[in-house]
């Protein structure tokens, strides 16, 4: 997969009255007592820096957090964009802000996300399907939520038995102020006000908190509103095919040799939808949190957390394609030039001429609403010097919505051209033998209504307990009950107006009344319309009834997952050293049930699977500034949604739609876990009080890799019920049954270093400045077999791996304001690796 636009990678954050963006901060704490000490605290980004650097060194595995010093200290849009400072950490963007991390190479799939220690899964869309559109997995999409719910982020990277597992990327901690963070009365507030060149008007974002004490309780309550207005635009190719001459309408003569070879063997990749296209969105975003926290004795604390975030997209978009062999160019061929592909594979079409062309326009809104919910309520027990008890139980559910509609209009053009070559290689130029901004050009092609429902909930309980053994040794355990459940269901009608039973004014194919000139782009103009109007003047109604369910897209999945650990942590002096380690294990077992729809008959399977995972942690302090990590673990990360999706198809052959041969297709319940046994070694040098240097190693050895297969197999196999076979059909029929299964080995391998100095040692005023920065290798491929159901393969890098990556930071700070210039790098990475086809 290609996709093409335009990026901006180098962002400016400043934390004063700077700029267009006006700060403002308040703060009021009560004194809690005088005490005769005298402490020297050092607050800011600098101070945060230095609690980060103090958990990192702190902890046994490898970890790296980021910590505010209060609800105004993050700047960042969203959590993503906070999370992309940490070394490992890429992210993928929406709409210019961050939405998805990979970590270490692995995916948004393989990352678990904790909030105040219960596991959770907020969902968003994209109106791009290079982002993920709306996808049905588990990566955590963290532009839900702003960054100023949150006081502390922790991303671990190896992990220990401790921990819940479903992770093998990492897991990422989230953490909300508590009212015992403050000594009593605490409040604190900041806004902005931001604008841009390609939107009108200004951002407003506005953040709180107030907290306070009374002796043995204590209440806080924060929010957080932002709205914004995002533009996006450029030329948009996405989905390359290879092409043949037999799939244009006629090749001239002129192309000849080698080029006429390669189209004729059908070698060459033509882009589809070459299209000049805007995104306009409309966001807003609103955070809650309320904590209580009740200490009655000094042995027992108790806790109640809520969390409440909603996420709205209003989203308009204008694209100007092209719609021939698989929506490319192609009509005729009249002139074209080609390129080795950079991969080896065949031929890149880099400029073309191309005639009788089918046109189109698109006129789109989306309207997506995301609103997660999240209450947890916890309990610590001292029982006595050597006994602790802890306890949760929480609640979390993520309710996602999609409002999408389309209108299509058509035309076909003498020619256009298509031209990449040179320094248009990543943006290419159109020219059209007609004005796009022409009504009389364009003529009614269809309408399109889309409603999507997204539904996803936890539910745990669990208990653990502390036990010191003698004075350097503590052995942990625990149970827990942990309930996922997802429901998913899509209502859609495709095609209005292109059969004799649209609704009314179908034979109206003129639309001059419905377009106006699109000036949107800052490259060209064509028509757009208003789409509200035009539903209305052809009698659709965006409210989709019942029977437009799609059957085959309903799916429930739940998985009932008990799981139990036991670990021991130690600290024992080795010398003049001292060795801090943890060993344990985790059992876990998971019940699976899954729902689905297939040709009209419901069926639900169930399955399970169960596992051991170990965990060594070890962590050697040479001296006070130096030291020695290693760990070696094994983790789980569970099949994506759609994977386990059971909904399907069965086509009992002949002369149907795969003509004389049965086939059956759907999700697979029965998919193991993806398992991975993970290595990690890093040298950590503290110096000074801000500076650190890390350089780590890490290596994953990853077993049960989800591919797609197709097998022939008797019918009742399949799981699906004997009802939907044919009349001369039984359990022993074969049928051709393609899903998912578990498949081969496979690793991934890398490199992290992290830097941060403060420059103190420069002479005034540039002893305020600070750098911060990091680097991550990353490298692991895989071998896709028959991409998107064909007989094409090819070995490609997991999705969302970048093979380089990093960011720097330079600070400037005073007692009183403070400034940072931030700037990310990510190099190239795939966002499917199924998104290329010889097809």
């Amino acid at each position: 997969m290609k996709h093409i636009y335009k990026k901006n990678l180098l962002s400016l954050a400043i934390i004063s009255a700077l700029g267009s963006t006006l700060s403002l901060s308040a703060i009021a704490q009560e004194e809690a007592g005088v005490d005769d000490t005298e402490v020297i605290e050092v607050k800011g980004f600098r101070g945060s820096l230095i609690k980060a650097r103090d958990l990192k060194r702190e902890a046994l595995g490898s970890q790296d957090s980021i910590v505010a010093e209060d609800i105004a200290d993050f700047p960042d849009l969203n959590l993503a964009d906070a999370l992309q400072r940490i070394p490992g950490v890429t992210i993928t963007r929406e709409g210019g802000e961050g939405r998805q991390i990979s970590l270490r190479g692995m995916g948004p799939d393989f990352t678990t996300v904790h909030i105040n220690g219960m596991q959770g899964l907020a969902t968003s869309a994209s109106a791009m399907d290079s982002r993920g559109s709306v996808s049905r997995n588990r990566a955590f999409d963290f532009n839900v939520f702003a960054s100023e719910l949150f006081n502390e982020v922790t991303v671990k990277k190896s992990y220990q038995a401790s921990t819940d597992e479903g992770g093998i990327g990492g897991n990422v901690a989230l953490r909300t102020a508590k009212p015992f963070d403050y000594d009593g009365f605490t409040a604190a507030a900041s806004g902005q006000f931001g604008t841009n060149s390609q939107t009108d008007g200004t951002d407003p974002r506005f953040a709180g908190i107030i907290s306070n004490k009374w002796d043995q309780f204590g209440a806080l309550a924060s929010v957080s509103y932002s709205k914004r207005g995002i533009n996006e635009q450029g030329y948009n190719g996405y989905r390359w095919r290879k092409r043949s001459s037999s799939d244009a309408s006629a090749v001239s003569d002129d192309i000849t040799g080698a080029t006429r070879e390669a189209l004729d063997a059908g070698e060459i990749f033509f882009n589809r939808g070459n299209r000049y296209t805007v995104w306009e969105n409309d966001q807003e975003r609103l955070g809650l949190t309320t904590a209580l926290q009740f200490r009655p004795t000094d042995d027992v604390s108790i806790e109640f957390d809520a969390l409440y975030s909603k996420l709205t997209n209003n989203r308009n978009e204008w694209h100007l394609p092209t719609a021939g062999s698989s929506s490319t160019a192609l009509g005729g061929i009249e002139e074209l030039e080609i390129i080795p592909a950079s991969d080896g594979d065949g031929y890149e079409a880099v400029y073309g001429k191309f005639t009788d062309v089918t046109m189109r326009t698109e006129s789109r809104q989306d309207l997506d609403t995301t609103v997660f919910k999240q209450f947890t309520l916890a309990a610590d027990w001292n029982v006595s010097d050597e006994l602790v008890v802890n306890a949760m139980a929480g609640h979390s559910s993520s309710d996602f919505r999609l409002d999408k509609e389309k209108f299509y209009t058509e035309g076909v053009a003498d020619y256009i051209t298509t031209d990449y070559r040179d320094g248009l290689r990543f943006d290419p130029v159109n020219t059209y033998s007609f004005d796009p901004t022409d009504t009389s050009f364009w003529t009614f092609r269809e309408i399109d209504v889309d409603e999507r429902d997204i539904n996803s909930e936890f539910d745990l309980v669990k208990v653990d307990i502390e036990y010191n053994v003698g004075d350097e040794g503590l052995l942990k355990a625990g149970i827990s009950s942990k309930t996922f459940s997802n429901h998913y269901e899509q209502s859609k009608v495709d095609n209005i107006g292109r059969s004799i039973d649209a609704p009314q004014n179908n034979d109206v194919r003129t639309v001059d009344n419905l377009l106006f000139t699109f000036t949107g782009h800052n490259d060209i103009q064509w028509v757009g319309a208003n789409v509200n109007e035009a539903l209305a003047f052809y009698g659709v109604d965006a409210n989709l009834g019942e029977d437009a369910l799609q059957e085959s897209s309903i799916s429930d999945v739940e998985e009932e997952t008990v799981s139990a650990f036991v670990e021991y942590e130690w600290n024992s002096e080795i010398g003049d050293m001292t060795l801090r380690g943890a060993v344990g294990a985790r059992y876990y077992a998971t019940d699976i049930s899954t729902s689905g729809i297939t040709n009209g008959s419901t069926v639900t399977l169930t399955s399970d699977y169960d596992g051991i995972l170990p965990t060594v942690n070890l962590a050697l302090d040479i001296n006070d500034d130096w030291v020695l990590r290693g760990s070696v673990a094994k983790n789980l990360s569970r099949p994506s949604l759609s994977a386990l999706n059971l909904g399907g198809t069965v086509d009992v052959g002949d002369g149907g739609v795969s003509g004389d041969d049965p086939v059956a297709s759907s999700g697979n319940p029965d998919l193991k876990p993806f398992e991975s046994l993970n290595y990690d070694v890093s040298l950590e040098w503290y110096f000074a009080e801000a500076g650190a240097l890390a350089i780590g190693l890490f290596y994953k050895d990853i077993e049960n890799f989800i591919v797609n297969e197709s097998v022939d197999i008797p019918y009742s196999e399949t799981g699906f019920p004997l009802s939907l076979l044919g009349s001369d059909q039984t359990g022993d029929t074969i049928y051709t049954y393609t899903r998912p299964v578990n498949g081969d080995d496979t690793d991934v391998v890398g490199l992290e270093v992290s830097f941060q100095l403060d420059l103190d040692f420069l002479p005034a005023p540039f002893d305020n400045l600070g750098i911060a920065s990091n680097y991550t290798y990353a490298d692991g491929e895989f071998f896709y077999e028959n991409i998107q159901g064909g007989d094409f393969s090819q070995t490609k890098s997991f999705p969302g791996l970048s093979e380089h990556s990093s960011n720097f930071t330079l600070y400037y700070e005073t007692d009183v304001w403070g400034a940072r210039l931030s700037t990310v790098y990510r190099s190239d990475y795939i966002t499917d690796g199924d998104g290329v086809s010889s097809d």
